[in-house]
């Protein structure tokens, strides 16, 4: 049996890609303008072990196998593989394929690329979000380099859904707009406390110091983010008015704020935790107060919050959990929270992994210099297959706001100031 055969067979008959071995065979469509290409026996061992979009990541991720031609139009044309576990071999499938390369080849254990978080790493830091265990995770994914997340996310530094005003807007335009449109739903003024949880690289911080004169504090697990935005606070001259520091939001002493954003958090509380993680930031805001939830969210209330053993959580977010827009508005309004407005910017995610991705493509040698070309690898996969994740209703983004009441008074405007 050729060897692009038995990876076709493995991963899946129909796929309308070619293969090519390093044996020299090929299979599946000639005609195709994207070939995934086996490099050595390796990739077989990590199909055999797991079959489907895990051992495709392996492989990949570690260079046993490559794709020739666009990222995204492979995973397009196999989003039935990357949306799923893949097909599932019988016995008698397996034992053929087997004896077409020989069993101590196909049978041999091969060891996950380091880039992949194994879960029995957390567990010693302890149970699912404690603190210690959260800061490991956050490290994982946040530490990885400023210099890289810089080639990557481009001048804005943000790593959340930008908002386009078209297909043709800059990404750095976009992120402004989306900052500004947290604003706006927040009603930010002059002389207002500010504070932005989970605030990344200061984005939401800065642009409301900078542009609406209001004392901003933002805070996150990262070390390196913290560093970062700090320098950059300085540099623009906002010291006065914004900060970010390293820290646990829950270790946040008492103080009380006229508005609170939260901007691609919600992703790390997990479900267990939403009533006390907004039960908290309630008690932060004054009356008439208002909060904005902003993160990635099922399109279903009942489908299952995370996939433990799955491509997003082994290699970009792990621990991470993702919730139904109605799972999220439910647990801010038992909290105590009006909801006042609530937006899906899912088709925005998209575009955005579009322009992020491309940076990658184009900064791809520095890149690799700067993380390694495993961890290089990752990230165009993780960024491609999300586009398709949110273009085909898998994920979606969503904006909730909320108030704390002033009694009964909301101290919001009969009609929104805001698109």
């Amino acid at each position: 049996m050729r060897l692009a055969e038995i990876f076709e067979r493995v991963v899946g008959t129909g796929a309308p890609v070619r293969f090519r071995a390093y044996d020299g065979s090929t299979a599946g469509d000639p005609d195709s303008d994207t070939t995934m290409v086996v490099r050595t026996p390796v990739a077989l061992n990590y199909l055999a072990q797991s079959p489907g979009a895990m051992g495709l990541t392996r492989a990949y991720v570690s260079g046993h196998i490559d794709v020739e031609g666009d990222m995204y139009t492979a995973l397009d044309r196999m989003a039935d593989l990357a949306f799923n576990d893949g097909p599932r071999l019988s016995p008698a499938e397996m034992a053929r394929i087997a004896r077409g390369i020989g069993w101590v080849k196909f049978a041999n254990r091969v060891a996950p690329p380091p880039q992949e978080m194994r879960r029995g790493k957390l567990s010693w830091l302890g149970t699912r979000h404690a603190k210690s265990r959260d800061a490991e995770v956050i490290h994982h994914h946040y530490d990885v380099s400023n210099a890289f997340y810089e080639l990557v996310l481009g001048e804005s530094m943000t790593y959340t859904c930008a908002v386009f005003g078209s297909e043709e807007t800059s990404l750095e335009r976009a992120q402004f707009d989306k900052h500004d449109l947290v604003a706006r739903k927040l009603g930010l003024e002059e002389g207002m406390r500010l504070l932005d949880v989970g605030c990344g690289w200061g984005g939401m911080v800065m642009h409301a110091a900078r542009e609406y004169g209001v004392k901003a504090l933002g805070v996150t697990l990262s070390k390196e983010q913290a560093e970062w935005a700090s320098k950059h606070i300085a540099q623009e001259g906002l010291s006065d008015l914004a900060e970010v520091r390293h820290m646990d939001y829950r270790d946040l002493p008492d103080g009380i704020y006229d508005r609170v954003s939260s901007i691609g958090l919600t992703e790390h509380i997990g479900k267990k935790n939403l009533s006390g993680y907004f039960d908290g930031l309630y008690a932060k805001l004054k009356p008439g107060g208002r909060l904005l939830n902003h993160c990635i969210t099922r399109p279903r209330n009942d489908l299952p919050a995370m996939k433990p053993g799955g491509v997003i959580n082994r290699y970009v977010f792990p621990d991470g959990e993702l919730e139904g827009p109605g799972e999220i508005q439910m647990r801010m309004n038992d909290a105590g929270f009006e909801v006042r407005h609530q937006e899906n910017l899912r088709e925005h995610y998209a575009l955005t992994l579009r322009q992020w991705a491309a940076n990658l493509d184009r900064n791809w040698d520095e890149a690799v210099r700067e993380v390694g070309e495993g961890t290089a690898r990752v990230w165009r996969l993780y960024m491609n297959g999300c586009i398709l994740g949110f273009e085909r209703d898998v994920v979606q983004l969503h904006q909730i706001l909320g108030v704390k009441l002033d009694g009964t008074d909301a101290h919001m405007p009969l009609r929104p100031s805001f698109a």
